[in-house]
């Protein structure tokens, strides 16, 4: 009896102690394994941030390219003024997005077409307790920088189309309103969750909501300032620079690996980021290739300002779709890009707008293509479906309609911002500015003053040099 009774009682102990074991070695598993995960996390998040901030300093460098590209495009003695335009613009632009941009891009939606929270950067830290709380997962200062960036680029796009001719004063002016508003409102309508995005409106990295705007905002600029004096449409004025231009071509071709890529706000899924990368160059070699060819068919000269156009009409047709279309596509997308950018510089030349860099028919034009492009072309398997393959005509009319609302209200901002500026005399440079040179006027310098020195003064040299008229 006792021997049986000490057997059952031993019997229950070793039960019990199995069943602690178990419990308590259950729950260390489970905090070994929430531990690992909450630092797999953490590791993730870093190396996406990092990703975020590294591709946000390649699209900062597209200033530099922008000022190259259009330093080399125009004429000697509006040099100086386009390198400070295109300077400031990256100025101006990060303390309007900073202030009011950012909100109205990425704040509590309004009905789907603006943000009303987040200005000023308010929501992304707090104090308690005396620490700093940035919120969990990507910082919000991170997301403003990169997104900063993009709205750098879109309100650049417009000083090449106004090159030579633009009152500094208006220049600052309209700078502060497309990224402080006109441009973020299209932002939040595509990425800030707004009524495209509702609408399944597909755009990866910007083709309509940068490039187009930023190019039909040029068109509506170039068409008010009027043309330079002298302009002579259908034989427009040769490039001063060929070396700048190519340099600058290149760096925003660089830079565009951070604009794409860079979309994907992350390193989770590398497949993904390689094939926007893959996608990128191709349509660049594509629309360089291709611009080349015609324009050599058309003229009997292999073109190099040209074929320079080529290159970003590409870059510009491919950035909406890059993540939506398979590699052959973005050929295709090239291609189309590389005939269509030539075609559009000729429509704007016989409408006598004086578009000084082409900035229309590369980022206006083109931005609408790559963007509709998708509505044919789009891969069901990654997230469009195109008409072509399959996928009906519903993301077409879809990319039809974003493309046409984005169009309409920059034109509408644009009228009403360059009207205003006209009506005050603020918009264009006066007749003696135009007499002597912007650069000599606005900014008594001269981009190579031992070549084209300014009226009185000498080279060192000795011979006297004076700025020549505008369009000598």
């Amino acid at each position: 009896m006792n021997m049986g009774s000490r057997f059952w009682r031993r019997l229950l102990a070793m039960a019990i102690a199995s069943a602690v074991l178990v419990i308590f070695g259950v729950n260390v598993t489970f905090a070994q394994d929430a531990d690992i995960a909450g630092q797999i996390s953490a590791v993730q998040i870093s190396v996406d941030a990092t990703w975020i901030l590294i591709t946000a300093f390649m699209v900062f460098f597209m200033q530099a390219g922008f000022s190259f590209l259009e330093a080399g495009m125009i004429r000697q003695t509006g040099v100086v003024n386009s390198l400070m335009e295109n300077f400031m613009d990256a100025c101006l632009g990060g303390i309007s997005f900073w202030a009011i941009g950012y909100g109205i891009a990425f704040g509590a939606s309004a009905g789907g077409f603006l943000g009303t929270t987040n200005f000023f950067l308010n929501d992304a830290m707090s104090f308690s307790d005396g620490a700093v709380v940035y919120g969990e997962g990507i910082s919000g200062f991170v997301l403003f920088f990169f997104q900063f960036a993009f709205a750098a680029t879109a309100g650049t796009i417009a000083t090449g189309a106004m090159a030579e001719r633009t009152d500094f004063i208006g220049k600052i002016i309209y700078s502060l309103i497309i990224t402080g508003f006109i441009y973020p409102v299209v932002v939040h309508w595509v990425w800030g969750g707004g009524w495209l995005f509702e609408r399944g409106f597909l755009d990866f990295a910007g083709s309509t909501v940068v490039h187009l705007v930023g190019g039909v905002f040029a068109l509506v600029g170039a068409m008010m300032v009027g043309p330079r004096p002298g302009r002579v449409f259908g034989k427009a004025p040769k490039p001063h620079n060929l070396a700048l231009a190519t340099l600058g071509a290149l760096v925003l071709w660089f830079g565009w690996y951070g604009f794409n890529p860079g979309s994907a706000l992350g390193m989770g899924n590398n497949g993904l980021v390689g094939l926007v990368a893959v996608n990128t160059t191709l349509a660049a070699c594509a629309g360089a290739i291709t611009t080349m060819l015609f324009v050599y068919m058309r003229t009997g000269k292999w073109d190099l300002a040209n074929s320079l156009n080529g290159s970003l009409a590409g870059l510009v047709g491919i950035t909406a779709g890059c993540a939506f279309v398979a590699p052959w596509a973005s050929v295709v997308i090239g291609l189309i890009g590389g005939i269509l950018v030539v075609l559009a510089v000729d429509v704007i030349e016989s409408l006598k707008i004086d578009d000084a860099v082409g900035a229309f028919a590369v980022h206006g034009v083109c931005g609408a293509m790559g963007t509709i492009a998708i509505g044919f072309l789009g891969q069901p398997e990654l997230g469009a479906g195109g008409l072509l393959l399959g996928g009906g005509i519903d993301q077409l009319v879809t990319q039809i309609i974003g493309v046409v609302a984005a169009s309409i209200w920059t034109a509408i901002g644009g009228v009403l911002v360059f009207g205003i500026l006209k009506s005050i005399g603020k918009l264009r440079i006066p007749a003696k500015a135009e007499a002597i040179g912007i650069d000599a006027y606005e900014h008594g310098a001269t981009v190579w003053p031992d070549v084209l020195g300014l009226a009185g003064e000498t080279t060192e040299v000795g011979a006297p040099k004076t700025a020549p008229a505008v369009g000598d």
